[in-house]
């Protein structure tokens, strides 16, 4: 398997053949930065864990290098911080049980340029060999342009797969933006209850980060605890840890369909939504 960058990695946890453990992969999680499919896509690293038949695989696509750093870390330079990221990386793979991650080492400015099509190109093989069920992404309305890049180039990858190799199920997921905002008829509700201990592990393997001045460990925890308990305003909570995501299935699945159509309808659904409930508390309806 060639990548456009040599100094992409494809790291196999369990030590299979890369063509065979790259093919029994039916979750697939594409994030730009080390950490990010932990933080967006644990309902798919939960699903696979320990099981025969299920297999989550991971694609990183930047190298992190530029990421924020203090402490003990302040004094690295890129190159070094890339380096302890990738180890990181590798560490949490083989922590939730990966069954492939691949690292594809770009700078997060390439991987934003309208222009460039070598990510989208990866992207493709990477998802001509797994041909996964579900893709776990970034989500469109996120507000950081690296993520907002590699959601974009998921999205024209898999437009462009032959329509029986496309996933079954296409999900954008926070980081950088929650989605509470989403009308919840329209969210994917991710429920990750009970296991909070493996998700902490797996938070805490990136010590660069949150050693680095970040407290993402903390951060993601509590958005999923947020998440559980105002989900639903007149029952008691049934679930301790969830995760919204946006279902990008119809966009994947229908390459007619304009991406940017798809997400700002969503976005005007939420504002004709809290408009009408303002207006008739206003007497203006």
């Amino acid at each position: 398997m060639k990548f456009q960058n040599p100094s992409a990695d494809v790291f196999i946890p369990d030590g299979k053949p890369a063509a065979d453990a790259l093919a029994r992969v039916t979750h697939l999680g594409i994030g730009a930065h080390q950490d990010d499919l932990e933080f967006m896509a644990f309902h798919g690293i939960l699903t696979c864990f320990g099981q025969e038949d299920k297999w989550f695989g991971g694609v990183t696509c930047t190298s992190g290098a530029g990421s924020s750093r203090t402490g003990r870390y302040a004094a690295l330079n890129n190159a070094e911080m890339a380096t302890i990221r990738r180890q990181e990386q590798n560490k949490a793979a083989v922590l939730g049980r990966f069954g492939a991650m691949i690292q594809l080492d770009y700078d997060s400015d390439a991987v934003k340029k309208p222009s460039s099509l070598d990510l989208k190109n990866d992207l493709k093989v990477i998802l001509s060999a797994t041909q996964p069920e579900v893709v776990y992404t970034h989500n469109p309305a996120d507000k950081h342009d690296t993520h907002i890049g590699i959601v974009v180039a998921s999205l024209q990858a898999m437009r462009e797969l032959p329509r029986e190799q496309r996933p079954k199920q296409v999900i954008g997921c926070e980081v950088w933006r929650d989605l509470d905002w989403l009308l919840d008829c329209e969210k994917v509700v991710m429920d990750v209850s009970g296991h909070d201990d493996l998700a902490a592990e797996l938070n805490g393997v990136f010590a660069s980060q949150i050693g680095g001045g970040k407290r993402y460990d903390l951060a993601t925890l509590g958005r999923r605890a947020a998440n559980a308990t105002f989900f639903n305003s007149h029952a008691t909570d049934h679930s301790t840890q969830v995760i919204f995501g946006i279902d990008l299935t119809p966009i994947v699945a229908d390459e007619s369909k304009d991406i940017l159509d798809f997400v700002c309808g969503h976005i005007e659904r939420f504002h004709a939504d809290v408009r009408q409930k303002l207006a008739e508390r206003l007497g203006r309806a």
